[in-house]
């Protein structure tokens, strides 16, 4: 019998870390241009949140599948039949998203309700994944936009062609630093402290917990693979961005995407090795766990 070995994947690694210092470089490129003259940023901050967005959405449109678009907009969920004749919604009213900062849906196989340059309103069917994005995570950040997003997520409830529930969208939030805390330990700290707030009952699913939260170029909680099946709860742990694990940011959230994308219950197409982490790498420190009641 042949000996298991480690696999590889170093090229991808050092590919990735190498775009991740690329795009923060470039953001501090941005901030040199257009100084703010009290406080790091750029002078305008509304400008400058939305600069972090389209560059986060370009660097995702580099690696991820043509039928899957990077937009900004809304999730409508109109009550209406589905399929030939699906009256699921029947009890429902129509409902919609606040404004996300980045929505990845499958525009291929799905219409579009409006769209306007990035701007789009989709239908919950098409989206793949959901990502919040901040300049500086701060305290209260992670409670806010884990609330937002386990209510999009909440919309994207849906069936696909068997009458099955399909796998949920990827829910991240993504920021270029942060303020508040003092130390990467401090940092876990107070994000694992909001994870506990933003879900205190059992009322929400594996798939509308957030997935990830990273300070690119600092670290990320990460939630593992489900516990149990039905699962009954989310793991979270704790990555540190240290030089050699710069790849970890666009890692994780690309691994999210097509994870979902490439799910059986979306899409009959087996996955590509397109991601590949370091084996055996072990976690800086476990979080914790949240209770789920099962999947989507």
């Amino acid at each position: 019998m042949a000996k298991k070995g480690k696999m590889d994947g170093a090229r991808i690694r050092e590919f990735l870390s190498q775009d991740i210092k690329a795009l923060l470089t470039t953001y501090r490129q941005f901030e040199s241009l257009i100084p703010h003259p009290k406080h790091s940023g750029a002078a305008h901050p509304g400008e400058d949140g939305r600069y972090i967005e389209a560059l986060l959405r370009s660097y995702l449109k580099e690696y991820l599948p043509q039928s899957l678009e990077v937009s900004t907009g809304f999730i409508l969920r109109p009550a209406v039949k589905t399929g030939k004749n699906g009256r699921e919604r029947r009890e429902e009213k129509d409902s919609h998203s606040t404004q996300l900062d980045i929505i990845i849906h499958d525009s291929v196989n799905f219409p579009v309700f409006q769209r306007f340059e990035d701007n789009v309103v989709v239908p919950p069917e098409s989206v793949v994944a959901i990502i919040s994005v901040k300049k500086h995570l701060r305290p209260g950040n992670v409670l806010m936009e884990s609330k937002a997003l386990r209510d999009a997520a909440n919309l994207c409830r849906c069936l696909n062609a068997d009458s099955e529930n399909i796998r949920g969208p990827y829910l991240a939030l993504v920021s270029m630093g942060f303020g508040g805390p003092k130390t990467k330990s401090d940092l876990s700290d107070v994000i694992w402290k909001e994870i506990q707030e933003a879900y205190p009952t059992i009322e929400q699913t594996f798939d509308e917990v957030i997935g990830y939260i990273a300070v690119l170029g600092v670290g990320s909680a990460f939630k593992a693979r489900p516990i149990g099946n039905p699962p009954k709860k989310a793991r979270f742990v704790w990555h540190d961005h240290v030089d050699a694990d710069f790849h970890l940011g666009l890692q994780f959230i690309l691994t999210g995407i097509l994870s979902v994308f490439y799910d059986s219950s979306r899409n009959w197409r087996r996955r590509p090795g397109f991601t590949g982490f370091e084996s055996g790498r072990p976690h800086e420190k476990t979080l914790g766990d949240i209770t789920v009641s099962g999947l989507m």
